[in-house]
């Protein structure tokens, strides 16, 4: 179910992005005056009112899928990379006046 969610939002992604960029900005008028292509693709108002509500929609869709990302990411079970490893035992204090097995010449090995 996550990587199909995962999958789906990619792809809205790449569609709101794809959306956005489509639109025309601002300044688009002042270039079709001199001489740019007129948009007869989409009608007489241009592509303005369906890309206005397709990006609307992506949009919706996107952060519905964000918040279901979330929601599972945050009940998902969780683990760690260090719970496969084995505990060692902590070694007790060493008491002041109890002999230990460490050898007395331990630091100075010739080399």
């Amino acid at each position: 179910m996550f990587t199909i969610l995962v999958i789906l939002h990619v792809l809205i992604c790449i569609g709101l992005i794809l959306c956005i960029l489509l639109q025309s900005g601002k300044g688009a008028d002042l270039g079709a005056a001199f001489g740019g292509s007129s948009q007869t693709l989409f009608g007489s108002a241009g592509a303005v009112p369906f890309l206005n509500k397709l990006t609307t929609g992506v949009a919706i869709a996107f952060m519905i899928t964000s918040l279901s990302l979330t929601f599972l990411a945050s009940r998902a079970p969780r683990s760690s990379v260090m719970e496969g490893k084995a505990k060692t035992q902590q070694e007790a204090p060493i008491e002041a006046g109890k002999q230990t097995n460490i050898p007395s010449n331990a630091g100075t090995e010739k080399q």
